[in-house]
């Protein structure tokens, strides 16, 4: 069932509701056509959108994701919307130069990293390339003018960041314009809520990106007290609502005002159904609360 895009910001890019994320796709040990199939089907459910970086995999997931795209017609590829990140240098055996991992924000990088990047995922354009992670380093005019090159030279449609801070984000967008700011954010890490992020989003309309929405299974299996304790509270309010205990914990999500847009990464298209199930289903205050005061361990003051 066809989801409606949904714009990032006014001048931003339109993306399905909940984006898809392929960062474990090594791991899966899939043929082509059993990736090109989790391809299909995340697009049947209305998910077209697919997040990546060029360090997933070690320097391989998005090489694998565009073989399966190769078999693909063009009419499924055509309503694909590709984000790609940037930024981090690992040390992988794909990187025998790299000694440590460190981050690199020069120009020449950027463009580098979104042209590679354009050649593994074998397509024409990103629709949104994110600075992976805040670099001490960053030169904002430097990475302005990669991001403008990039844009003049039609190879990226829009530019945004991850992981940084509002005085990193306000930095960056004093040179150049800025899409999301894709952060992590679950019941088990609130700190987007109170330190400013949020706030600086909504005040910009820009609506946040949200990655590891379920805490790497945390919410769903962790066994520490917060997380049996964040548990319990999705299964209450699950069975009062008739929704998965995940539904729940997208909802709680989806439920801010910034109007986030997570990032549902797993191999199980199940998984993807209880994603788009929380498009659906409004909590109201009690039921966010609740699920806050339990990441807490406390009430609200």
């Amino acid at each position: 069932m066809p989801l409606p895009l949904t714009s990032l910001a006014a001048d931003g890019p339109r993306l399905s509701p909940i984006v898809a994320g392929a960062w474990r796709m090594a791991d899966w040990g899939w043929n082509p056509q059993q990736r090109l199939r989790w391809i299909e089907q995340c697009v049947e459910l209305g998910v077209t959108s697919f997040d990546h970086a060029d360090i997933y995999g070690g320097y391989s997931v998005e090489a694998l994701f565009g073989e399966a795209l190769a078999l693909a017609p063009s009419s499924l590829r055509e309503r694909l919307q590709i984000v790609s990140k940037c930024g981090i240098k690992l040390v992988a055996t794909a990187r025998p130069q790299h000694r440590i991992k460190h981050y690199d924000s020069s120009a020449a990088h950027i463009v580098a990293s979104a042209e590679a990047s354009l050649r593994a995922l074998r397509v024409e354009r990103l629709e949104l390339l994110l600075i992976h992670r805040p670099d001490a380093l960053m030169d904002a005019d430097e990475v302005a003018l990669a991001f403008e090159a990039l844009r003049a030279a039609g190879k990226v449609a829009h530019f945004g960041v991850s992981n940084f801070t509002p005085a990193q984000f306000e930095l960056l967008a004093s040179r150049t314009p800025l899409v999301t700011n894709q952060i992590e954010l679950h019941p088990l890490q609130r700190a987007p809520l109170a330190d400013g992020t949020l706030d600086q989003l909504q005040r910009l309309r820009i609506r946040p990106m949200i990655w590891s929405p379920l805490a790497g299974g945390a919410l769903l299996a962790g066994g520490g007290e917060t997380e049996r304790r964040v548990q319990a509270a999705l299964g209450r309010i699950g069975e009062r609502h008739g929704a998965s205990t995940a539904t729940v914990a997208f909802a709680w999500l989806l439920r801010h005002p910034s109007r986030p847009l997570p990032v549902a990464g797993s191999r199980r298209i199940e998984a993807l159904h209880d994603a788009v199930a929380a498009l659906r289903l409004t909590l109201d205050a009690q039921d966010w609360t609740e699920i806050w005061q339990a990441g807490a361990g406390h009430e609200v003051a």
